[in-house]
């Protein structure tokens, strides 16, 4: 921690800005220094292409070298008054953290009341409001189509939240506590303990259950029936129905919309090495206000008759 503590890297910093200010000032100081009388020819440089076309050593136009110097001049003024010598704040005492939470506490206080408006009515209500539904909408293009997508089908490892298929549940109240509190589910991994054999077939056993239009080992699934019993059913029912208490998935669901994908060649990895997923929680950067309005767009996305069954 010493080498980011120390006043090397400030004075380093500080040593190249200046000294680059420096070195450009006398560029453009020798520059304009450069003068052609009148009548006199100007000298090329040397630089000829094709015999004919010559590169002359014209001096620049006095206007431009009056930019230069006006720029060089602005980059002083700022300098001085803002943050970029090392260590140096600035006379203004300038950083972006300040003017974030300035910001910030401006939009607080105009939204806040909306906030709490909705907060008191009950999620249904609040993703029945035309605009609040707006509200909730641009909070999650703001901070869920990363992982979601901006349609909200998800994508490998990140839930479809258009579907009714949900790992912890769909209540309102339960996507309410996801967001704000985050989730974190774990598969462990049982490629070890069962090796590769075991491990295809309880695979083709889960397939055997998903969907019955999906092609599965016969044999291979009812060796891996007692396995699944035995090592899988803690979590995700004797049925295969999942736990949402435990975030569990329901196996029986059709395949197509597993979070990882529901081939053999993926549930054998998944069984194999097993999986590590994070929701992270929104409470503290979000506030309940902004998360209640989130949680109730949410619910209405799973919760609509033109949405995806």
């Amino acid at each position: 921690m010493n080498q980011y503590l120390s006043d090397f890297w400030s004075i380093w910093i500080s040593v190249i800005v200046l000294g680059g200010l420096v070195w450009l000032t006398l560029l453009v100081f020798t520059q304009s220094k450069t003068t052609v009388k009148k009548g006199e020819e100007v000298e090329i440089t040397g630089h000829v292409w094709d015999g004919d076309l010559a590169e002359y050593n014209n001096p620049l136009p006095f206007w431009w070298m009056l930019m230069f110097y006006l720029t060089l001049l602005i980059a002083i003024i700022y300098l001085v008054l803002y943050p970029g010598l090392g260590n140096f704040k600035g006379l203004f005492g300038w950083t972006s953290i300040d003017q974030y939470k300035v910001e910030r506490s401006k939009a607080e206080a105009k939204y806040q009341p909306l906030y709490d408006k909705y907060l008191k009515q009950d999620l249904k209500t609040v993703a029945a409001d035309s605009q609040a539904q707006e509200m909730g909408k641009r909070l999650f293009q703001t901070y869920c189509v990363q992982c979601h997508g901006a349609d909200a089908r998800g994508a490998k490892g990140f839930p479809n939240l258009v579907n009714h298929d949900w790992l912890y549940g769909g209540e309102p109240n339960t996507i309410k506590t996801t967001i704000l509190h985050g989730r974190h589910g774990q598969m462990p991994a049982w490629g070890a303990v069962l090796g590769e054999e075991k491990v295809k077939d309880v695979a083709n056993y889960v397939l055997s259950i998903s969907a019955k239009t999906r092609k599965f080992d016969a044999e291979r699934a009812s060796r891996g029936k007692e396995t699944f019993a035995t090592l899988c059913s803690a979590c995700h029912g004797p049925d295969g129905k999942g736990n949402q208490q435990l975030g569990a998935p329901n196996l029986t669901h059709p395949s197509g919309s597993w979070l990882y994908g529901g081939t053999e060649k993926t549930i054998i990895e998944t069984i194999t090495n097993g999986r590590n997923n994070q929701m992270p929680a929104w409470k503290d950067f979000l506030g309940e206000g902004k998360v209640h309005l989130l949680a109730a767009y949410v619910w209405s996305l799973s919760n609509n008759p033109k949405a995806e069954q």
